[in-house]
């Protein structure tokens, strides 16, 4: 069973780790350059837990309502790329939103906690796929930009015109009227 104070502490861990947050942009790269989202649900899961991080590879879990499970095939997409998917049942406790006073727990002014059904999907990802689709991902990065220029790097400034001269520009002054 989760809850959501579990979630939230996991979502905080990620934004006080820039490696944790380096290691789930990298995860959700690899499942967005396999095309996961293509299938029905992928993309309305929530991150549940993770990223864990081992030796040979991340886990991270995700969640959906019971109602909306994410398409079996997206799993079975991930497992031609060796990654390991599992499926479960599980429920997640949230705070209920107050309206009457029967909705606060006694003796205190929180909400009462409701048991919501939810599917968690585990993905282990092995790094190597993980390096593998990053590093494709700087090579496009580098076929993009042109060669001899840096990326990101600003285009030079064209030199003005030569026949242009000094006065009869543009940001030339005008004598004013009646003095001549």
């Amino acid at each position: 069973m989760k809850d959501v104070l579990e979630v939230i502490q996991n979502i905080q861990g990620i934004y006080e780790s820039d490696t944790a947050f380096t290691v789930l942009k990298d995860f959700e790269r690899v499942l967005d350059e396999l095309d996961l989202y293509v299938y029905d649900n992928w993309e309305d899961g929530e991150l549940v837990a993770g990223p864990r991080i081992g030796r040979h590879w991340v886990t991270c879990a995700f969640m959906w309502p019971r109602d909306l499970m994410p398409d079996p095939m997206g799993g079975k997409r991930l497992l031609d790329y060796d990654c390991k998917v599992s499926y479960k049942k599980d429920h997640i406790l949230k705070p209920r939103q107050i309206r009457k006073p029967d909705d606060i727990r006694p003796g205190t002014k929180k909400g009462k906690l409701d048991r919501e059904e939810i599917w968690v999907v585990e993905i282990n990802m092995p790094k190597k796929l993980i390096v593998d689709i990053y590093s494709g991902y700087n090579e496009m990065i580098d076929i993009n930009t042109e060669p001899g220029q840096a990326p990101g790097a600003a285009p030079e400034a064209e030199p003005a015109e030569a026949g242009v001269e000094a006065g009869t520009g543009a940001g030339a002054e005008t004598p004013p009227e009646g003095a001549v």
